[in-house]
């Protein structure tokens, strides 16, 4: 009877552990993939990204999905203050609006581990949502927060270049 019930448990917890996983995969089964890039700074990895489009390209698109998967744990905190600094190396004014945003990040995304995933979903003019393994995270934001979110990564300016032309599908030359 121990053996079953303890059978049972694995069971559980494996039919538990994919469905979580795959709450990321199913934010973006039905859009293309644009391309994929892993940031490493100095000799650490720190997640691999991948974007997904409507259209397979990111030039033009009505839904984009830019996962996340982490390879190392990062404090949310830290991924709020690397969110304003990105903003100001791209010159977007952080107004008044923009820290009502952060404020909201901080309500929403929670502390990253090693293995966890995070994706922005972004429908034009429906907003951009957050979802990790667990599901959605918080409201949606609006365009204009999406807009300066993903320009992080798309941005030509973007502070990792290459990455971002691996994300967008162009070549590094």
């Amino acid at each position: 009877m121990r053996k079953l019930m303890a059978g049972c448990l694995i069971w559980l917890f494996a039919s538990l552990s994919v469905a979580s996983a795959n709450q990321c995969e199913a934010s973006h089964e039905s859009l293309d993939k644009v391309g994929e890039t892993r940031l490493k700074v100095f000799l650490f990895n720190v997640y691999d990204a991948s974007l997904f489009t409507d259209t397979g390209a990111y030039e033009d698109f009505e839904t984009l999905a830019l996962r996340i998967d982490y390879l190392r744990d990062i404090s949310a905190k830290a991924l709020i203050e690397r969110t304003e600094k990105e903003w100001g190396k791209l010159e977007i004014e952080v107004t008044e609006r923009h820290r009502e945003w952060l404020e909201e990040l901080e309500q929403t995304w929670p502390d990253i581990k090693k293995g966890d995933c995070l994706v922005a979903y972004w429908q034009k003019n429906e907003g951009l949502q957050f979802i990790n393994r667990d599901g959605r995270l918080g409201e949606s934001f609006p365009d204009e927060f999406a807009e300066d979110f993903v320009s992080i990564w798309l941005a030509e300016e973007s502070s990792y270049r290459e990455n971002r032309n691996e994300l967008v599908g162009e070549r590094n030359d």
